[in-house]
């Protein structure tokens, strides 16, 4: 086993600054090459407490915020455009930064990419449900249209 402290957020794994024990090939294969987490050492405490700060600044702070928060999300759907070919097929998949930056700019909270979930690769003009955890109780589902540019 291999202790390993993470630097994004895991879905399933845990929030940036945990301090996890994860298989040996898990973490030499996928989690320190894609810069996900970092080799626990004893004088890495110091990174641990700066990354929790940073997340503590980024994260919504109350329960009620946060269903305030998605309450805004679920009333408000959003529309990113893009290149499309025949018959609505885009050229490439909507990301979720793309997402991210359509909320912003429809006015709506400024909200993480990596909070964003989509089931499907969006690959076609739409519309699309796409799910946004908020805080640890409360996610929202977000609707998306997509349409050609």
């Amino acid at each position: 086993m291999a202790k390993l402290i993470l630097t994004h957020e895991v879905t399933g794994l845990g929030a940036p600054g945990d301090v996890v024990d994860v298989k040996d090939g898990y973490a030499r294969n996928y989690l320190v090459p894609r810069g996900l987490a970092t080799a626990w050492t004893k004088g890495a405490e110091k990174e641990v407490t700066a990354i929790r700060r940073a997340r503590k600044a980024r994260e919504i702070e109350t329960l009620e915020e946060a269903r305030a928060v998605r309450d805004s999300l679920q009333g408000n759907p959003v529309t990113v455009s893009a290149k499309s070919g025949d018959a609505g097929r885009l050229f490439g998949a909507i990301t979720t930064a793309e997402i991210a930056d359509a909320v912003k700019a429809a006015g709506g909270p400024s909200i993480d990419r990596r909070k964003i979930e989509i089931a499907q690769p969006i690959k076609a003009t739409g519309e699309y449900t796409v799910q946004v955890r908020l805080h640890a109780e409360v996610s929202a589902k977000l609707t998306v249209t997509v349409v050609a540019a």
